[in-house]
């Protein structure tokens, strides 16, 4: 582990190889979305298909299941993703289940104080 001082606001490194990976696989989302005072507003999970990864837009999905037809796109951020754990996955914002997605990301996002 580094002593180095980390920079939330500075670029994750781009792997162009993983992310030519990512292409066709299923990833499944969660985010949490906080107020200013870090109390939770709000959980949503989704999955869906990648259909993109760039490191300028971002890595878009093609949801699936109850949000199909629907693109979301989460920053190009790559060590958030991790590879999915085989098994079944509960989404608690539809109540419809996952089995074994082949990658899993999460991501909060907190509001800007008044």
């Amino acid at each position: 582990m580094s002593d180095r001082p980390v920079d939330p606001a500075a670029p994750s490194p781009w792997d162009e190889d993983f992310a030519a990976q990512l292409i066709g696989k299923t990833l499944l989302i969660g985010v949490t979305y906080l107020d200013a005072g870090g109390a939770v507003r709000e959980q949503v999970q989704f999955h869906g298909i990648v259909v993109e990864a760039d490191p300028a837009r971002g890595i878009t999905i093609s949801c699936q299941g109850s949000d199909i037809g629907r693109k979301f796109t989460v920053p190009p951020d790559l060590q958030a993703i991790s590879p999915g754990e085989p098994g079944e996955y509960r989404l608690r914002s539809s109540g419809e289940t996952v089995i074994d997605p082949d990658y899993t990301a999460s991501w909060t996002v907190r509001s800007p104080a008044s």
